[in-house]
């Protein structure tokens, strides 16, 4: 099953330590164990654009979506077994400690035959 984790900053965590920034090791072990599809940092919350049509005009602000102290800081997508895998994979990354990590299961949209997604909200 595939997940897509996003590391995000926690005001309320452990404060960063480089030294105990393991996250080499854990991609490293990731990879290994084919877990790890593909991941990366990203740029601050502050770097972002948000994008939006209203009333049929385009929205294009500087900045997050919402206004916050957590932020996300990174992605990883993951090929575990199932979720319990997914949450020892995640436990291991160095972001557990310093920030927090969220899974979410991918949904593979479905479409129809005329190519329009099917209306489901059961991801089973």
């Amino acid at each position: 099953m595939r997940y897509f984790m996003f590391v995000a900053v926690d005001p309320e965590a452990e404060p960063y330590d480089r030294e105990q920034d393991t996250i080499g090791a854990w991609g490293e072990e990731m990879t290994a164990r084919g877990v790890s599809i593909d991941g990366d940092r990203l740029r601050p919350a502050t770097d972002a654009t948000t994008v939006r049509i209203r009333g049929g005009e385009l929205l294009v602000t500087d900045g997050p979506f919402t206004e916050s102290k957590e932020w996300i800081a990174g992605f990883d997508i993951l090929e575990c077994r199932d979720l319990d895998e997914a949450i020892e994979v995640a436990s291991k990354h160095p972001m557990a400690r310093f920030g927090r990590l969220e899974l979410r299961p991918f949904w593979p949209l479905e479409l129809d035959g005329d190519g329009h997604p099917i209306d489901s909200t059961d991801p089973e």
